[in-house]
């Protein structure tokens, strides 16, 4: 295909400046396009989510250029500013910490106030930890879901997890290392012990990829004395989920587990039914296996 850059980035005379949509490094410093460090060297002003982060790459680049803060909370009170700046015919590059700016970033307001004055908002693609992490997934591509952060209340994100059970498209989430085992149970509880993967410190030296079953991923994390890194979680889609995900000496295990180790004695069809959830089987299939069990007792 023939490379219409040049032409795309070629500025207009008269006319408003445009706002570039810079992907910067998720963490190796060679993930970067040319055509980003170009842009990054030849705008006016380059809004930075953090410009002590962004200073270091500018530095690794030997980029000289004006930075200017545009994070989350000052970024309205921005708009204008950089509003009049591109209306007077200024360039200005608008990078995150890391990844792509305005995917689970901020940058989305600026965006949408550009476009509504009329003025070219242009991507220069790179890289994205969210379909970076895909990639290597080994989970179905063909449709996926982007959830990023979920809600901090629990009832919000319970109930969100919730609505999405029948949900086939597999589904990508955002997770801090100290919320990353809660956020695994909640998904089990609401959907069942699915296939996944946990992606951590993606590009990075200690990068790391655990592929499982979702109580597998949380037992792996739990042997460890901490977790570290920022985490990317990729989850099949129910459409993903065809058979049990447990033997029958697995599921056996789990129920006697559950009859022998409470004081009180949890109802059989409330223990065949969360079994069944986690697992994908039949209640009445768990509920039957309960019976035989408690009967050889």
């Amino acid at each position: 295909m023939h490379s219409r850059q040049s032409e795309t980035d070629q500025p207009r005379p008269g006319s408003p400046g445009t706002l570039y949509i810079v992907a910067t490094p998720i963490g190796n410093l060679e993930d970067i396009t040319f055509r980003a460090v170009r842009i990054l060297k030849e705008v006016k002003i380059i809004a930075a989510e953090d410009t002590r982060h962004t200073g270091k790459l500018l530095s690794h680049y030997m980029i000289k250029n004006s930075l200017v803060s545009c994070h989350e909370h000052n970024e309205e009170g921005r708009i204008p500013e950089f509003i009049l700046r591109l209306k007077q015919g200024d360039d200005i590059a608008l990078v995150s910490d890391a990844g792509t700016p305005s995917v689970s970033d901020p940058g989305y307001r600026l965006i949408k106030a550009c476009a509504e004055q009329g003025i070219r908002v242009i991507p220069v693609p790179g890289p994205s930890a969210a379909v970076a992490g895909l990639s290597v997934c080994g989970l179905a591509t063909d449709s996926f879901l982007f959830l990023g952060f979920l809600p901090r209340k629990s009832g919000k994100r319970r109930n969100l997890l919730e609505s999405l059970k029948d949900e086939r498209a597999t589904l990508v989430l955002y997770e801090s290392p100290r919320r990353i085992l809660a956020l695994l149970a909640e998904i089990v509880e609401a959907m069942g012990d699915r296939p996944g993967m946990l992606a951590r410190e993606i590009t990075k030296i200690h990068e790391e990829y655990l592929r499982g079953n979702l109580s597998d991923i949380s037992d792996t994390l739990k042997a460890r004395m901490s977790v570290k890194g920022e985490c990317a979680l990729f989850v099949s889609g129910a459409g993903g989920v065809t058979g049990p995900l447990v033997s029958e000496e697995g599921l056996d295990h789990e129920i006697l587990t559950a009859l022998q180790g409470q004081g009180q004695r949890q109802k059989n069809s409330a223990l065949a039914k969360a079994l069944a959830k986690r697992f994908n089987l039949h209640r009445k299939t768990v509920y039957d296996r309960i019976l035989e069990l408690q009967d050889r007792e």
